[in-house]
């Protein structure tokens, strides 16, 4: 007879492992590429293993998380399988805490606690998706938006001191530098002579530049006052490094804070410099726009 909050850890496990199932089972009829879906699909039968191993022991049956299971597909459709599952692999450390608990009482988790380990090394090596094949791109992309358009902002912030020509002069600014930055992208992958498209390529770079210099000017839009629209402007690029390092971060396994950290410090280090250049620019050339 199991004593009640050791019955309690192992249902709560049972629920996790038929969830974990349904998610990948979702995931592998989603998948277009053979192998991936033949990967997600064992991982998915293990899972089912796992619950059926805890009923032994409870003789319950436990309803899946319904509501993680379509967080996690739906999560893994718009960021990408590999995102999606490493996302949710994080969850496992708690899940092995529990497992290491329950292996005091019962020594035959101490082999779900191995199969788990297992699951997170295929899953690493397991999918090749376009996502992250031209991650690369979308960083060099993002990256020079946020250091180049914060900076030039914030000296056509003072320089100017009109919302509507700022926000004008910020978007030729943008849209120019995103299709010279894509043409530089297309040639740069054209002549490297990998696997990646060179059109593909170029597209994922000026694409991620124009959302984030679409995103970077929009306070100019809205707003009347220019140093309020360049708060906002600083605001959003800090939400925009702080969710693409976070994404970078889970889906290439790379350290989240240090990241985070340099392109916050650059992009607004940038807009400090940029902005005094427009002080300076303004009072020499002595410019007055109503």
């Amino acid at each position: 007879m199991l004593d009640k909050e050791v019955e309690k850890l192992i249902i709560n496990a049972q629920r996790d492992e038929i969830t974990e199932h349904f998610i990948y089972e979702y995931l592998a009829r989603s998948v277009k590429d053979p192998q991936n879906r033949e990967v997600l699909k064992r991982v998915s039968h293990d899972e089912l293993r796992h619950y059926n191993f805890w009923r032994e022991y409870t003789h319950k049956d436990v309803k899946p998380n319904n509501l993680k299971v379509w967080k996690y597909f739906l999560i893994s459709k718009i960021f990408g399988i590999t995102f999606g599952i490493k996302l949710m692999e994080k969850g496992e450390e708690r899940a092995q805490a529990i497992y290491e608990k329950i292996s005091e009482f019962v020594p035959d988790a101490k082999d779900i606690i191995k199969d788990e380990d297992e699951h997170e090394n295929q899953l690493i090596n397991l999918i090749d998706e376009e996502k992250l094949r031209y991650v690369g791109s979308m960083v060099l992309g993002l990256n020079d938006a946020l250091v180049e358009l914060t900076g030039a902002l914030a000296g056509y912030t003072f320089a100017l001191q009109n919302t509507r020509i700022v926000a004008m002069t910020g978007l030729i600014t943008g849209f120019a530098a995103s299709l010279s930055m894509a043409t530089s992208e297309y040639l740069s992958t054209k002549s490297e002579g990998g696997n990646k498209n060179p059109f593909k390529a170029a597209a994922y770079t000026g694409i991620a530049y124009i959302i984030a210099v679409l995103f970077l000017i929009a306070p100019y839009l809205i707003l009347t006052n220019v140093y309020a629209c360049l708060s906002m402007t600083i605001v959003n690029a800090i939400i925009v490094i702080f969710l693409f390092t976070f994404y970078i971060s889970v889906a290439k396994d790379v350290p989240f804070r240090r990241r985070f950290l340099e392109m916050t410090v650059i992009s607004l280090g940038i807009a400090g410099l940029t902005f005094i250049i427009g002080f300076f620019v303004r009072t020499f050339l002595n410019i007055e726009i109503d």
